[in-house]
């Protein structure tokens, strides 16, 4: 597994694993913790997650998961990496706090790796930071970041940091589809050595079924889906947390990690989607 440097002398995996939608309904809950646990035991060890999915039920199934592999011995605490986020309206000095301590109980950890604003509200940017720093100060978090912010909000967010611009990451919808990011979001961040998480980087299985990469894919030897997330993680600073609940898929995307793309298939999939040649809204689920 590759991984990206943090500018707190950190690393987190280049591929993770999305939570949205899980833990929704009981009649799921047998499939998914065993998606779950069994991406455990293949190698996965970034987990992303939020209190918004399944009003928690998604933390509270990750949590069941990784309870029962610490307890047996699958992987030690330290090589998990684990990634949860806040509603906009628990973002104050008062409610963050809160929101924490019950995703913390929620997914039996003493510490959460990475705690993310979930997209920006009507709470200042600056009581956020104040929120944030005290959870890393108090142990609850390692540290913290954001999520749907662009280059307008985090320069304002940079100017709330004060002289110590200490958000981690910003985790935004990024795909071969979607590639406004690379305009002017990525570049900024990757000025700053800020990692670029990319939520629904198959565009929810969307790209798995187009024909133009599809028909790339197959002169590569490898599926339409596993094209897409390459190509994600092939972009310097990036990083993917599709979800995935089928063994097959979750096997599929590992290997996808370790493909190598060429010059000429790279140009190929510009033909198809072509980088962004002005700066756009960024695109939200």
């Amino acid at each position: 597994m590759n991984f990206l440097d943090l500018d707190d002398g950190g690393r987190i995996p280049a591929l993770g694993l999305g939570t949205w939608r899980m833990g929704e309904e009981r009649a799921r809950h047998a499939p998914e913790l065993a998606a779950l646990r069994s991406a455990i035991g293949m190698g996965y060890r970034l987990f992303d997650t939020a209190e918004m999915y399944g009003e928690g039920g998604a933390e509270q199934l990750l949590g069941e998961a990784i309870g029962a592999a610490l307890r047996g011995g699958e992987v030690a605490r330290e090589d998990l990496f684990i990634v949860s986020k806040a509603y906009p309206h628990h973002a104050g000095r008062r409610s963050l706090p809160e929101a924490c301590e019950r995703s913390l109980r929620r997914l039996g950890l003493d510490q959460i790796d990475l705690y993310l604003l979930h997209w920006r509200g009507a709470i200042a940017l600056d009581e956020t930071v104040d929120a944030m720093r005290a959870l890393v100060d108090a142990g609850r978090i390692r540290r913290w970041g954001v999520s749907n912010l662009d280059v307008d909000d985090l320069e304002e967010l940079a100017t709330a940091c004060g002289d110590r611009f200490d958000c981690a990451a910003n985790q935004v919808w990024f795909s071969v589809a979607q590639r406004g990011p690379e305009h002017s979001l990525l570049p900024w961040q990757r000025k700053r050595g800020m990692p670029l998480m990319a939520y629904s980087p198959i565009d929810q299985g969307v790209l798995a079924q187009e024909a133009g990469l599809a028909r790339l894919a197959r002169d590569a030897g490898v599926t339409a889906a596993q094209l897409a997330l390459a190509w994600v993680l092939s972009r310097p600073g990036v990083l993917a947390i599709p979800k995935a609940v089928h063994e097959s898929h979750l096997a599929d995307n590992l290997a996808a990690a370790s493909l190598q793309l060429g010059p000429d298939l790279l140009a190929a999939i510009d033909r198809l989607h072509p980088p962004p040649r002005r700066k756009s809204p960024l695109a939200m689920i």
